[in-house]
This record gives structure tokens, sequence and C-alpha cells, in this order.
């Protein structure tokens, strides 16, 4: 007997860093040069010229992938995506700190997208947690193999800090036990004090009482 096994998984519809075969489906894509940049490269108080791009952007199939790759590669003039440079400026200067699972999920499966620092971190602590090698992990950032170890080391001093503050068990499937077992352990794991987050606010009013007692 055969089996035929398909992955369902749908892919994220990211694409690599130095992929620009969007360009060709782009609505700018068969413009003259001239009028290319009349439209996209147009002085800042040319109104006419700024809501004539923008209704040409607006019918574009690729205007996402425009406003992405101005992004990606800090292009700062012009208009992208529909957005003119003053519109996107918010934009670039939340790109550092943008943490999106949907890049990291990419990079995990392979692709060459552009990661932030954050979205490199989360990379990194879920390639750990899988048992990544370092090779594997410099392969996926494009990275030196001493870089990935120290990575994959300082991800694995992270989650054992995470997992010691939040008393995390490790559960083994070896180490499982009978349901009896895990009952047990349960209970007792009730039983167990926890640490719990105190709120900053709560902290404060303790100390501001105790102050007053002492005075």
């Amino acid at each position: 007997m055969r089996h035929i096994t398909t992955n369902t998984q749908p892919v994220p519809e990211l694409r690599g860093i130095a992929d620009i075969s969007w360009h060709a489906r782009g609505k700018c894509h068969d413009l003259a040069p001239d009028d290319a940049d009349r439209l996209f490269f147009s002085a800042p108080r040319a109104h006419a010229a700024i809501a004539e791009a923008k209704t040409l952007c607006g019918a574009c199939p690729v205007r996402q992938d425009c406003f992405t790759h101005a992004l990606d590669n800090d292009i700062r003039w012009g208009m992208w995506g529909g957005l003119t440079e003053a519109d996107r400026r918010p934009w670039h200067a939340k790109v550092a700190k943008r943490l999106d699972y949907a890049r990291v999920r990419a990079a995990l499966m392979g692709r060459d997208v552009h990661l932030t620092a954050s979205e490199r971190d989360a990379v990194t602590r879920a390639a750990y947690l899988r048992r990544w090698s370092a090779p594997r992990l410099a392969y996926a950032l494009r990275i030196d193999l001493d870089h990935a170890r120290d990575l994959l080391r300082e991800a694995g001093h992270a989650v054992a800090d995470r997992d010691r503050y939040w008393k995390v068990p490790a559960v083994d499937s070896e180490d499982a036990g009978t349901p009896e077992q895990s009952e047990e352990a349960d209970s007792e794991t009730t039983t167990e004090e926890t640490f719990c987050q105190v709120s900053r606010q709560a902290q404060t009013t303790e100390l501001i009482n105790a102050l007053k007692k002492a005075a």
C-alpha cells in the first residue's frame, strides 16, 4: 500500500531581498522615463502629478511589494507603493523595530528575506528550540559559523532564564510516565509556589507606606 502525503502548509507571500521580479507587473513598468520621473519623482508641491501617480498606484497589483521594497532598502525619495516620501517617513522611523512573524516564519522556511534585529532574535530562539545546528542557522541568516554558534549560545541562555523565572517544566516524551504519575506531578506543581510579576505601582505604594511608617 502506498500513502501519498501533501504539504498543505501555506508558503508566506514574501519576496527575497534581491527579488525584483515584481517590477514587470507594475502599472508603471511601460511608462516612458520622462513620464515616470514626472509622476514618481516630482517636486513636493506638484499636487497634480502626485495625485495622478497615486491614482496609478491605487490600481497596481504589486503595490505592497513596491512599498516593502522601499522600506527594506531604505529608499526615502520618490513615490513607492502609492506613498510619497513624506507619507513613508513614519514607516521608515519604525522599520528598525519591526517584528513581523510572517518574516520570521519565512526565514525559518529558508527564504532570504530582510530581517530586523528583533526578527533575527526571534529566528535564533526558534532555531534553538527546534535544535538547529550552527551550520543550519548560519545558512538561514547568511552569517558565518562562529557568529551562529554565539547566537545559539545566547538564545540558550535567554530560554533558560525565561524558563527559570516562570518555572516552565521541561517535559520529555520518554519520561512522561503513566497517567497516574502525571496526575501526581500535576498536583505537586499546583501546590508549589510559583513566581508572579508584581506591578511597579504596587511596589511603589508599599514602599511609600513603609517610608510613612518609618517617619
